[in-house]
Formats: C-alpha cells, structure tokens, sequence
C-alpha cells in the first residue's frame, strides 16, 4: 500500500485506507505499471468541501495573480516534459513519438492558448442604456477524464477551470492514472493555494455518485462514452448543475473522385489508425464515391500495408497496443461482427497481431462492402479498424454521414473547393476537416447530437466555465 498513488486533497496527499487498490497495467507488456489507491464517498466528499472552502478567495484573485500561476505551471511541464512523456506511453501505450509530440504536448498548449484568449477576452462590459454585463466564474467543477489522450483531456478542462477563478476536483481514469499524477505534482509544483485543485482516484461507482450529485458541485465537465455521459447527465439533473460533455463519434470521411484519390486514401488511413484508433474524432467511415471505390479500397490495402506495430517504449512511427484487455476482447467482437455481418475484409482481422504473444496488439483491420448499417458501420470501436462505403453522389455521401447517432467531427476530400465548402456546410458535426487540415487550440472542439455539448478549447472552454451577470442601474 505505500507505493500506491494517493490522491491530493486540501493541500495535502491523501492514502485512502479502506477502499482497496487498482493495479493499473501497461499494455504493452501486461505488467502492473502503478497501484493506485481509491478514494471513496469520504474522501469524494473531503475534495468537493476543499473546493468549496477555497473558492470564493480563488475566485476573486485578480485575474493577473491567476495568469502568473498558470505561467508558473506551464514553466513547471517544460522542465518536466519527458517526465509526461514517459507517463503516457507507460500507462496506455501510445509510442514514443505521438507521445512526445502530441499526447504530452496537449498540455502546454492548452495552458498557454488558454491564458492568450483570457487576455483578450472582454470579462465585461457595458450593455443597453445602464448596465454591466459580468463573466464569473461558474463555481466548484467536477473534472471527469478518459484514458485515450489524457493530457489533452486533463488539460482542456483544468486550464480554462483555474483562469476562469473556479476551483475544481478532478477525476482521472483509473486505467491511465500516472499522466494526472504527475500532472498534479505540476500543480503542487507551480504554488496553487489548498483547495483550488484536488485529485481524486476513484472508479465511477466508489466516487461517480458522491462527485455528480453533490450539491456543493456547480458544473461537471465529462469526457468518455456517451453511455456514461447520459448516467452523469442524470445524477447532475436533481441539482441542476451545469453539465459539459465530450462524448463519442463515428466521424465519416468523404472522398470524392477528384481528391487525389491515393493521397487522400492514404492520409485517411493513418489518421484512422493514429492513436490505434483510440481517438473520438477517428475518421473510422470512409465514404468513397462509387466511380473511385475499388481503385480505393486497393490504395487503402497498400496503405495498410505500410502500418507497422511496435514498442511504444522505442522511438519510431509504428502503433501501439490498445490500452486495455477489456478493450482488445471488445474490438476482436466487433470485428468478428463485421465479418458475420457480410463486410469484405480487406487486411487484418481477428486475433493477436502477428509477432506479439503480450501486449494488447490489434491486427489494423479495414472493412469494404460495408453498409451504413452494420455493426461497424454503428458503434465506435475505439480500435485501428476502418469501414469502407460507397456512395453513388454527393446528395447520398451527406445523408450517409449524417445517419449517425454522433456528430463529432467529419472529414471532407475533395480538389473542388466550392463542394468540399458545400458539402461541410451540410454536414451535421462540431468540426469538418477539408482535405487533411488539423485543428489549432484556438478552436472549438465539442459535437451535435450524442457527442455531447458544450465546446472545449481556447476562448470557447473559456464560456463553459464562466456565468453571465447582469448589473442593472450600473453608472460608471
């Protein structure tokens, strides 16, 4: 027990005793990476009063002492970089280089967006004919965070958090528990004051309850399945808390015959595959206009040819294991249902990757004659795994897309600017990406319909963690 991770509550570390221990896994190799142990009702209920009890003097912190604080943190994780990049690829197995270059990256770039849009943004202002419109902070926030990239998880939500004056709880996954560790050593690290920000290890069901129906608890942030979204969504509702989620997606990929077909195939495959797949915003449906489909499926083959899996431990672009076993079993059925269900497997399939007897590896698995109803077609796999569709013009690739539960992001290639622009407009997602274009921090990242609501990022996580107030009969 005093090697486990303890969580950070009221300025203090806290070894829970009575809750039992989580053995968090590297999936690499199957081996225990970090024992944590979980906190429960008390000690969920210890972090919510903290948050409590330091709130009102966090929030009324001129704006500039919180800035210097937060610039302390960033300062804080350049030093201790490597550190993070060496969390995440030990705790859920993404390789080296996506974890030095994007996974930790997440971080700094998050704070220091954050702190140039508090900046510029207008905290308030005059309006109508005498009074004052004010952005206050929203209170104390629950921080409910994945596994699959949690720095840019942690981050997206604590950076605007602390800069908008709230003070918070944050929970982390317990399958990645060493990036939120160390992060929270950052925090310590940087001089917050007790109370502004605590770390809880729990599981949903020893903290879930306590931390979503608590009624000292303003908003909840939430970032994970959509399953577990609306079960947080419901606790939330008795106390009408403001409730934020990022939730998860089925983003479709519309290549037309004009695209650059063997570029945009290419590109399509490796983003699909980027983070073994483990990406909400995955493009996993690639819609191919019928006239290009099987010179398509041919490139996407070759592509998938050039993917090589690898120690996320050694520098190099191959791809890692997925993060858990849980996750491996529930990919090899969803796979075996594309199959079943009538799919043209084109590469990959069931099974351990060839060359691996440990270690969470996934076979890079793409489907063609996939319909927009099978299994694959339906639910997020959270795997390397994409599902090929044809599709006869560009009035059925917009209404193929949009038949989806989700609208998360959406992906658009073609060389014809006016469709490309025509078809984003038509497409029901929170982000649409024209021919490989990336998203900056700046932006607003959130979705439409079961992806959730509420925009992260920039100025716009900025709003999720701000009230408006008005003041009438205001005379300068």
């Amino acid at each position: 027990m005093s090697d486990a991770l303890r969580s950070y509550i009221a300025g203090q570390w806290v070894l829970p005793g009575n809750n039992g221990l989580h053995e968090a896994i590297n999936p690499a190799t199957e081996e225990v990476c970090a024992r944590v142990a979980l906190c429960g009702a008390q000690e969920a209920e210890a972090a919510v009063l903290a948050a409590r009890a330091a709130f009102d003097a966090w929030s009324t912190t001129p704006l500039d002492a919180r800035l210097a604080l937060v610039e302390k943190l960033i300062a804080v994780f350049d030093r201790r970089y490597d550190e993070m990049v060496h969390a995440i690829t030990t705790e859920m197995g993404a390789p080296h280089d996506l974890s030095h270059g994007s996974q930790a990256e997440c971080g700094p770039g998050h704070l220091k967006e954050t702190v140039r849009a508090a900046r510029e943004f207008e905290w308030e202002r005059p309006i109508g004919s005498g009074a004052l419109l004010v952005h206050e902070a929203v209170g104390v926030c629950v921080l409910i965070t994945p596994w699959n990239w949690p720095m840019n998880q942690l981050a997206a939500k604590i950076a605007p958090a602390l800069v908008a004056g709230c003070t918070m709880v944050v929970k982390p996954s317990e399958v990645a528990p060493l990036s939120a560790q160390l992060f929270t050593e950052f925090v310590v690290e940087a001089g917050f004051p007790a109370g502004v920000f605590n770390l809880v290890h729990g599981t949903g069901a020893s903290v879930g309850p306590t931390l979503t129906t608590h009624p000292e608890v303003d908003m909840i942030s939430f970032t994970g399945s959509t399953a577990a979204g609306i079960v947080v969504s419901k606790a939330a509702a008795e106390t009408v808390k403001r409730v934020a989620l990022e939730l998860g997606g089925k983003s479709p990929n519309l290549v037309f015959d004009d695209a650059g077909l063997e570029a945009a195939v290419t590109r399509g495959v490796r983003h699909c595959f980027n983070n073994t797949g483990q990406s909400c915003n995955a493009p996993t449906r690639m819609l191919v206009e019928a006239s290009a489909y099987d010179r398509a499926v041919e490139f996407a083959r070759t592509a998938a040819a050039t993917v090589h899996l690898g120690d996320p431990a050694q520098p190099g672009p191959h791809l890692g294991p997925v993060v858990s076993k849980a996750q491996f079993d529930r990919i090899q059925r969803l796979i075996q249902a594309g199959i079943d269900e009538g799919a043209q497997l084109v590469c990959g399939g069931p099974g351990r990757a060839d060359g691996f007897n440990r270690g969470y590896y996934v076979r890079p698995t793409i489907f063609a004659q996939v319909t927009n109803q099978m299994t694959i077609a339906r639910e997020e796999i959270f795997g390397p795994v994409l599902a090929m569709i044809p599709f006869a013009d560009e009035a059925e690739a917009v209404r193929i897309a949009n038949d989806t539960p989700y609208g998360l992001a959406a992906y658009v290639q073609s060389q014809d600017l006016t469709r490309a622009k025509r078809v984003a407009r038509q497409i029901r997602a929170g982000s649409v990406h024209l021919n490989g274009a990336g998203q900056d921090y700046c932006s607003p990242f959130g979705g439409f319909k079961q992806s959730g609501n509420g925009r992260e990022w920039g100025v716009w996580g900025l709003h999720d963690f701000l009230e408006l107030k008005v003041i009438n009969g205001w005379v300068p």
